[in-house]
């Protein structure tokens, strides 16, 4: 018999490689990885686990890949509501930002980004923002796996003056946090209309030389869109597509409003796409063409923004808003079906950040990143096909237990890395600060 570290057996395994349901079975976990996914009888017969987890009335699945956050805006939950994006940005959050962000904000911020996400089975994110390495020790406290974005902006912020003081404060961070294992980095230019052609021919040259893939975010709003094609004739993704910034590694954050050969572009490139369903409806920016993106077989991912402009970390409710959004705006109450939704939100994630190879799946031989959701409330019954039911049913006040690499992160619905009543004073503090400035900059 094998020795392994962790035997866990759940009433529904949820692999997503290959879809479908597994109906009582066993998943197998030995120095972080998945050794192997078999009916209990053969666990029984084949190996000797230190540790057992008996799941009578859950789901198992890989743990959920929360594709695009500014996880330090948590801090701003709620602070500038119902707005436009324009004005939301440069009336609001950008004079707040230029106050207020600090290292110290952002460690904070991303902690108590990080107890929610975790607790609501988001085990893997990808965070864009000021101060990536304080982000990255927060990540560590937390035991959570992140993408940590290298902001780039053209303009002048506390963090750097100018599109080579973005890429060498970030480049520093990246190789301070190198070794660590569950932090990865990307290059991340804020938008095309925050940064110019020279400062992207840059970032493609160091993201070719380090092997790092550039996410940005890219035509959310329709005057976006309208500005560029005025100005130039081309849509921002023509003119990064130009650049050599487009590939296999960019990911194209929101893309809600596309050009024509826009989509063709995103196909052929091997680029994907990160819908933020929530965060583009209270922003009303529109409703990103998630089944013409599909069809043309465009990598999808899910992801909730900052909870600045959404206002929850909850991938349960992208989940649901995705599917159903699809369905009306396509006509087709077939569009978006379950099972494709929550592909979105674990491999198509896991694949965008060029992570599918490590996370997103229950496969052997992959890092042990598992959520158990409990589907034994009677206010969810009953049961009759449990991936529908993660998706249009339950919540993630649902998720009990997570796993980060084999280590058990949440416990009984209680994370264990996080001191919970020290980080709320903390937030409290900021509140004040934040609640009691300005609304506007002169």
């Amino acid at each position: 018999m094998r020795h392994v570290d962790l035997a866990i057996t759940a009433a529904f395994v949820i692999p997503v490689e290959p879809a479908g349901v597994l109906d009582g079975h066993t998943v197998l976990v030995d120095a972080g990885r998945i050794v192997a996914v078999v009916p209990p009888a053969v666990a029984a017969r084949d190996y000797l686990p230190r540790s057992r987890v008996d799941l009578p009335r859950h789901a198992l699945l890989p743990g959920l890949v929360n594709a695009h956050t500014h996880a330090a805006m948590s801090l701003m939950r709620g602070i500038a509501d119902d707005l436009h994006l324009e004005e939301w940005l440069r009336d609001q959050i950008w004079p707040r930002e230029g106050r207020f962000v600090t290292p110290e904000f952002v460690q904070d911020g991303v902690l108590l980004a990080a107890h929610e996400m975790l607790t609501g089975g988001i085990t893997c994110c990808n965070d864009m923002y000021f101060y990536p390495e304080a982000a990255a020790r927060a990540y560590q406290a937390a035991g959570m796996r992140a993408v940590l974005g290298l902001p780039v902006l053209d303009f002048p912020t506390p963090y750097a003056s100018d599109g080579d003081g973005y890429l060498q404060a970030g480049l520093a961070a990246r190789d301070a946090f190198k070794h660590a294992p569950r932090l990865t980095w990307m290059i991340a230019p804020h938008a095309p209309y925050t940064v110019g052609d020279a400062t992207f021919g840059k970032i493609v040259t160091f993201a070719r030389q380090l092997d790092l893939p550039i996410q940005t975010h890219l035509q959310e709003t329709k005057s976006e869109l309208a500005t560029a094609l005025a100005a130039s004739g081309e849509s921002p993704l023509a003119r990064l597509d130009r650049l050599g910034a487009t590939g296999p590694g960019f990911v194209a954050i929101h893309a809600v409003h596309l050009a024509p050969g826009d989509l063709d572009r995103l196909a052929a490139q091997g680029c994907s796409v990160v819908h933020c369903p929530a965060s583009n409806m209270k922003l009303a920016s529109g409703i990103a063409p998630v089944c013409e993106l599909a069809a043309g077989g465009v990598n999808l991912a899910l992801g909730t923004d900052g909870a600045a402009s959404n206002n929850r970390l909850d991938l349960f409710g992208e989940m649901r808003l995705a599917s159903l959004l699809a369905k009306v705006a396509s006509g087709d109450a077939a569009s978006l079906p379950a099972a494709d939704v929550l592909r979105m939100a674990t491999l198509g994630g896991a694949r965008a950040l060029s992570l599918d190879e490590r996370i997103g799946s229950i496969v052997a031989g992959k890092e042990a990143d598992l959520i158990a959701v409990d589907m034994g409330e009677l206010a969810d019954a009953p049961v009759y096909d449990p991936i529908s039911h993660l998706v249009h049913v339950t919540s993630r006040e649902r998720v009990t237990d997570v796993w980060v690499g084999g280590e058990r992160i949440v416990r009984e619905r209680r994370l264990t890395t996080i001191d919970g009543a020290a980080l709320a004073g903390r937030v409290g503090l900021w509140q004040q600060k934040l609640a009691h400035a300005p609304r506007t900059d002169p």
